[in-house]
């Protein structure tokens, strides 16, 4: 298949270690960095909203937040792809446990919170935004299966599209079955490739999926990595903060999506 082309315009990354893209990429060179609060500041939520807010959802609208910020876009018009392997597993974990001692006590609140597309909810209508909108599930392979969507989107609708995964750390025993240690979430601006304010372009080539490795990443990075599956991100922005040539990231089991990146200047 032809090369898919599109323009990266603005970047979020938050982690209980790095709170934006500034501090990733002062870690990445060798810099201390300051911890962010521990809870994501998310402020496009209303106050009420981000007081009664799951982590999950604070998390993904506050990467939300910084691409969208960076991109100059306006979030009321922005079509977006919501990613998340694992949606929000501490409330997965509460109705578990809670179906199976105290049925009658599930709160209705925690059970609204509970879909996985509630942050994309949560987001459209903070924003007031009315464009389209979808939440992706793809396991482990769920920000290179959200990427190949956005992507698609951009070019098939010639319009700017918001690209937003997170995962938080897992809890109680379904810990023990995700492994997800940590909070992660990374959001990117996309936009067709022909836009004066690209912070780089990607062109994009998807293939069966070949002996492809993770990429180097230098601690605390590999460890995020290995610990999150919205860290995956990692794959794609480590190497756009680095101003590399290329980067590899595992669209599904059996397919891989190839990146050349040009960069202004």
């Amino acid at each position: 298949m032809s090369a898919l082309r599109v323009a990266v315009q603005g970047l979020g990354v938050w982690t209980p270690q790095v709170g934006n893209v500034d501090a990733l990429r002062a870690l990445l060179a060798g810099e201390a960095v300051s911890a962010p609060p521990a809870r994501p500041g998310a402020a496009t939520l209303p106050p009420n909203e981000r007081r009664r807010a799951p982590e999950s959802v604070l998390l993904a609208t506050e990467v939300a937040d910084q691409a969208v910020a960076m991109s100059g876009r306006a979030a009321s018009e922005l079509a977006c792809v919501f990613t998340s392997s694992h949606g929000d597993q501490a409330i997965t974990d509460y109705m578990c446990a809670t179906l199976a001692a105290t049925p009658t006590e599930l709160s209705p609140t925690k059970f609204h919170n509970s879909v996985h597309n509630a942050p994309v909810g949560y987001w459209t209508i903070a924003t007031g935004c009315h464009a389209a909108s979808t939440a992706v599930c793809a396991h482990t392979h769920s920000f290179g299966a959200g990427l190949l969507e956005a992507v698609s989107l951009v070019l098939a609708d010639q319009r700017p599209i918001l690209l937003v995964c997170s995962d938080i750390a897992g809890s109680g025993p379904l810990a023990e079955v995700t492994g997800c240690t940590h909070s992660f979430g990374a959001a990117m601006v996309l936009a067709p490739a022909a836009v004066d304010t690209a912070l780089a372009t990607l062109s994009l080539q998807l293939s069966p999926a070949g002996d492809l490795t993770a990429a180097s990443l230098p601690e605390p990075l590999a460890t995020w990595r290995a610990g999150n599956p919205a860290a995956r991100a990692l794959d794609l922005l480590v190497p756009l903060l680095r101003r590399e040539a290329h980067a590899h990231v595992a669209a599904s089991p059996s397919m891989e999506l190839h990146l050349d990146m040009e960069y202004p200047g």
